[in-house]
């Protein structure tokens, strides 16, 4: 019996492929990052007293750590060729450059340079991980930085130009 000549699909039509599409709208994206680190709190203009009344253990000399987690929110419009506002790969890796490297394993009051001078609260931590954080953001926007101390106690920030 004879062969028959048979066309494969993909050769027997010309297809001309659609632009996908990208929905209009702002997403917010969240990438979250952990690390450790040792600090005290502690206003070295006030008396010890004052520091124990206000901190608590939180101000022992030999210092006391955490387990922190990091979650960053870049806001935009999603890229109309990648549907990304950012590629969370990269924001993993800026959260590593900006934040975790200089912190992971670290007394935060004395060998990261970044929080020299600082009571590293977490409410200074958000603040200053922001400020460490945005200069590598270049697509979308700066949203929200947010710091778990413990998994019930936290600080966000969102910047100074929100109302």
């Amino acid at each position: 019996m004879p062969k028959k000549s048979v066309a494969k699909k993909s050769e027997s039509r010309s297809v001309s492929a659609a632009a996908p599409r990208v929905l209009p709208g702002v997403v917010s994206i969240t990438r979250q990052v952990h690390f450790n680190s040792a600090h005290r709190l502690y206003n070295p203009t006030k008396s010890q007293k004052w520091n124990v009344a206000h901190y608590g253990l939180c101000t022992n000399p030999h210092w006391h750590g955490h387990n922190y987690v990091l979650e960053v929110t870049v806001r935009g419009a999603p890229d109309p060729e990648t549907g990304y506002i950012m590629d969370l790969g990269e924001l993993k890796r800026i959260l590593h450059t900006a934040v975790v490297d200089k912190c992971d394993h670290r007394n935060l009051n004395d060998e990261v340079d970044f929080l020299r001078g600082v009571i590293p609260s977490t409410e200074n931590l958000v603040i200053a991980f922001w400020n460490e954080i945005a200069p590598y953001i270049t697509a979308g926007r700066l949203h929200c930085v947010r710091l778990y101390e413990t998994p019930r106690n936290f600080a966000e920030y969102h910047g100074l130009d929100v109302n």
